[in-house]
């Protein structure tokens, strides 16, 4: 009996390892998409009064884990029943990001057209409605990258039995949501720690007052930063996938290293995908 007990712990603490293991693996992963989710979260929840941007945060965090919650149950199922239709989805989520990427390059220079109403000062009304907005489109965006960080994270557990599938997967969508908007959240309030460093300084202009104002010129930097580093990421990540599951690209693209492979390959079906989306506007507008 006690030698049988013992065996179920012995049991318990090779699943656990085994998990932390896999665990690693499908967090470095995901790393790409992170980065990108970071970018997102971190360019969503700027822009508003200072008293808004945790609550904004905060709505957007509980948007983020109800997906989790939606979307791993799902994962599992299809895990269990229908295997091979991972890496489909896999490419949908990859082709996604692709245009996501290339949209955010092609925004750039050609930036869309703002109306004069975006200039006028908003009413309460209108500064709510524009606030539940942003916090929607947030929602939906991190659905999105969602699924890829779920996907990716149970395909390289998909040989692995299903009790190992739910630590791994779960624990890297927990962690990513937490990791996430916990770095956002820092870097959002940045510029008040700044003001608050200035003003404790006053006028002695010391070392407070220095850091305090390199703080606050720094967060439209690090924003900026983040966005560019998430851009790349999303088009390598997306390469990456197809690259890795089709064996023509990642043979015609053999001579180039893998990280620039991926990175044109994720350009090329941006483009393609931006170039059809374009297209149907087109179609629609007339």
């Amino acid at each position: 009996m006690a030698v049988g007990f013992f065996a179920v712990f012995d049991d318990i603490a090779m699943l656990l390892d085994d998990a932390a293991m896999m665990s690693k693996v499908a967090a470095k992963k995901t790393a790409g998409v992170l980065g990108d989710d970071l970018a997102v979260g971190a360019e969503q929840a700027s822009g508003f009064a200072a008293s808004r941007e945790l609550p904004v945060l905060w709505a957007i965090t509980k948007g983020s884990f109800r997906n989790k919650f939606i979307i791993l149950p799902f994962a599992f199922i299809l895990s269990s029943f229908v295997p091979w239709i991972i890496v489909p989805i896999l490419m949908l989520g990859g082709l996604y990001l692709a245009f996501e990427g290339v949209e955010k390059i092609y925004e750039y220079f050609v930036p869309p057209k703002v109306s004069i109403e975006h200039f006028e000062s908003p009413s309460q009304k209108k500064f709510l409605e524009y606030e539940a907005k942003k916090i929607k489109s947030a929602i939906l965006t991190d659905f999105i990258l969602s699924i890829e960080i779920i996907i990716i994270a149970l395909n390289t557990v998909l040989e692995k039995e299903l009790p190992i599938q739910i630590i791994v997967v779960s624990v890297v969508a927990i962690l990513a949501t937490i990791g996430v908007y916990g770095i956002v959240a820092m870097l959002v309030r940045m510029d008040d720690v700044g003001y608050k460093m200035i003003r404790v300084d006053g006028d002695k202009g010391g070392v407070l007052k220095i850091s305090g104002e390199l703080l606050v010129a720094a967060l439209p930097k690090v924003i900026r930063l983040l966005t560019v580093v998430g851009t790349l990421a999303m088009l390598m990540v997306a390469g990456g996938i197809y690259v890795h599951n089709i064996h023509q690209i990642s043979g015609l693209l053999s001579f180039m290293p893998g990280l620039l492979s991926e990175l044109l390959t994720g350009l090329l079906l941006g483009l393609v995908a931006l170039a059809v989306e374009k297209s149907i506007m087109k179609i629609r507008g007339k």
